[in-house]
């Protein structure tokens, strides 16, 4: 059961509405690690969770996260005010000055319709809960990034709080996968076959005119990795070598002196 309360967790202050920038406001009201997303996939996950306490957990931080969306509506809508009479305000975005009267709408910042497409629900707890780590992480940066391009005191310190609740929904997360006590490559009931599991295919063809650095580190060496050529790229070193001999091998033959040259040196 859910409960209104008509008072938003965070008070909103827009000193200076800048409709261009509520526009980009809507890519965490309606976009793909918006706050509309983050409240369905965690609810979503709560409801098909069998585990009662981390059940409690995920149905709590989807139910903030649907405070945080009236928060990112409230913030929007103040900066897209201007759009509801002043034309060259409503340039800037014609969608949502016209057909969506200056308000906000279940779409991201270039007006493509929200979708259950973006949620990420296994109904494995331990992936469902690194899934949910890796929003909150994408969410963060987008914050950061809405606070770089905003001068408005108001907006700053609410997109502040909205960006230090990510962070605390990770610990949240974090905390909870590590209370199963699932190693990070424990995943699923079926263990990775012996044979392949170590074995980093090394894809790249290295450097020089063949491509980049073909960098090692502890990804790919060290302990159990085994690193192993591709195929393909094996067959092109090789090609490229035996190339190599061969132009080796035309070059001797034109500079070596022929039998007649030999004889009319005489």
């Amino acid at each position: 059961m859910y409960h209104h309360v008509k008072k938003l967790m965070y008070t909103v202050n827009v000193g200076n509405p800048d409709p261009a920038f509520g526009n980009m406001l809507l890519e965490q009201f309606g976009g793909a690690n918006g706050e509309l997303a983050a409240a369905m996939q965690y609810s979503v996950q709560g409801l098909n969770c069998d585990d009662p306490e981390r059940k409690d957990l995920l149905m709590d931080i989807g139910t903030e996260e649907l405070s945080h969306l009236e928060i990112v509506g409230t913030l929007a809508k103040m900066h897209l005010k201007p759009m509801k009479k002043n034309r060259s305000a409503a340039e800037a975005d014609p969608l949502i000055a016209i057909a969506g009267g200056g308000g906000v709408g279940l779409f991201n910042s270039m007006g493509n319709a929200w979708t259950a497409d973006y949620l990420k629900v296994t109904g494995e707890l331990d992936v469902d809960l690194r899934s949910n780590i890796a929003a909150e992480a994408r969410a963060k940066i987008v914050y950061e990034r809405l606070i770089n391009f905003t001068d408005d005191s108001g907006s700053i310190d609410a997109l502040k709080f909205l960006m230090t609740r990510e962070i605390t929904h990770m610990k949240a997360f974090m905390a909870a996968l590590d209370s199963m006590g699932k190693g990070p490559l424990e995943i699923g009931k079926i263990p990775p076959d012996p044979t392949w599991v170590n074995k980093y295919m090394d894809d790249s063809t290295g450097e020089g005119d063949r491509g980049e650095i073909n960098a090692r580190g502890p990804w790919n060496e060290g302990g159990d990795w085994k690193i192993v050529e591709a195929p393909a790229f094996k067959t092109f070193r090789q090609l490229a070598e035996n190339g190599s001999q061969a132009s080796t091998s035309a070059t001797s033959l034109k500079t070596r002196p022929t039998k007649a040259g030999r004889k009319g040196a005489r």
